[in-house]
């Protein structure tokens, strides 16, 4: 498999211009970040997913963020259910933040508060802290799981039985969306991605829910975050929420929709307009920073969402031969992993200067391969024998290298 649906010699000259072109970067920032701040770190932004949940020893991922350069380590960490591993979690993030921050104290860790709330939750008690911030009696309970979903049945067990999508609408949820973002601000967390912002907002008119929340998250930020500030965003299927002009977020973020080319087996290209990609259509307006922009910058990565069941098959929308994105691109060969990075890193750049790539560093397989239900782009060792191979690519593709 050597084409990609372009030309090898337009991908380099591509990727050479875009280099070419680029401002020197600067990763200076406290209590606001400046568009081309928060675009020097989006330019250098890979997912490692559970880099600080304690999946694994984090030493080797850590040597290959510094060796790669990477500036925005995205999902680092985050609950899927599963809240009473929730302290652990914590303990464990704060040591290896400490250690990355040591390392690089210009890293942004980020965290995610996702579009999913379980039974656990009752297992956790509410600080008084969390009642003291939203004016509340302070009681003595844990989290109420029924008090966080939508009315009417609606999005009940939307993911299994007992895990709902929680309604931003209700105080609880927000109580309980501010309770992990302060945790992980607390825990060295400077960006935190808050997943389907739309399905989690489903009820919630003119985004008061939201609004309420994440200004309290963003206060707290101002006083307790590392530099003052944590960077927040969610996907974006709609280009982006805005109120009155000002925007909810302070970049955008959304799965790349990798269209298969048909009639030739596991490949695949990038294409505006494609199903609901986000290429030129972020929406702009006034950034939580202060600076107005026409269209907001954003990232756009290899998602995982499971498995269709259906692996190696075409034809099915939003699957890419029957893969979620980051399961279709680690069940390639390395050399057209190496080769689709290049393309896709500079196609971006070159169809919507808004836009970042986010680069695939760790992440979940729900189709694995060889046996092996995680994706990791680290350079084989003896430390990380099952990497894949995309450390020393990513690299050169940020150093503007062919």
């Amino acid at each position: 498999m050597t084409s990609i649906g372009l030309p090898v010699p337009l991908v380099l000259a591509c990727t050479t211009a875009a280099a070419a072109g680029a401002a020197t970067p600067d990763y200076r920032f406290d209590r606001t970040i400046s568009r081309p701040v928060l675009e020097s770190y989006l330019a250098r932004s890979i997912t490692m997913m559970d880099l600080c949940t304690g999946r694994k020893d984090a030493a080797d991922d850590l040597r290959m963020l510094r060796a790669m350069g990477a500036k925005f380590a995205g999902r680092t960490l985050y609950l899927w259910g599963g809240e009473t591993a929730l302290p652990a979690k914590l303990a464990t993030a704060r040591a290896v933040a400490a250690q990355a921050h040591q390392a690089d104290p210009e890293l942004i860790l980020q965290a995610g508060i996702f579009e999913i709330v379980t039974t656990q939750v009752g297992q956790l008690a509410v600080p008084e802290w969390v009642f003291a911030e939203f004016d509340q009696p302070v009681e003595t309970r844990t989290f109420r799981y029924e008090a966080m979903r939508f009315d009417q049945g609606q999005f009940h067990n939307h993911w299994q039985p007992g895990a709902s999508v929680p309604d931003m609408g209700k105080l609880e949820t927000r109580m309980w969306f501010f309770f992990l973002a302060r945790q992980y601000i607390d825990a060295g967390m400077e960006g935190i991605h808050f997943g389907q912002v739309a399905l989690v907002g489903a009820r919630d008119p003119d985004l008061a829910g939201w609004r309420d929340m994440l200004g309290r998250v963003r206060a707290y930020a101002a006083q307790q975050a590392r530099r003052h500030v944590v960077l927040c965003d969610a996907h974006t299927p709609d280009g982006g929420p805005r109120f009155e002009g000002k925007l909810l977020f302070d970049f955008h973020s959304f799965p790349l929709r990798i269209k298969e080319i048909a009639g030739r087996p596991q490949e695949a290209v990038l294409e505006v307009g494609y199903l609901d990609s986000i290429f030129r259509r972020s929406k702009g307006g006034l950034a939580p920073s202060g600076w107005a922009c026409e269209s907001l910058p954003y990232l756009v990565e290899l998602d995982n969402w499971g498995s269709s069941g259906k692996a190696g098959q075409g034809g099915m929308a939003y699957w890419t031969w029957g893969y979620d994105e980051i399961c279709w691109f680690a069940h390639q060969p390395e050399a057209y992993r190496n080769t689709w990075l290049r393309y896709a890193s500079a196609w971006v750049r070159e169809n919507d200067p808004n836009g970042f790539l986010q680069m695939p560093g760790s992440r979940c397989l729900a189709d694995p391969v060889d046996g092996l239900a995680w994706y990791e782009a680290n350079t084989r060792s003896p430390a990380c024998p099952r990497g894949y191979g995309q450390e020393e690519t990513i690299r050169a593709i940020w150093a503007g290298e062919r």
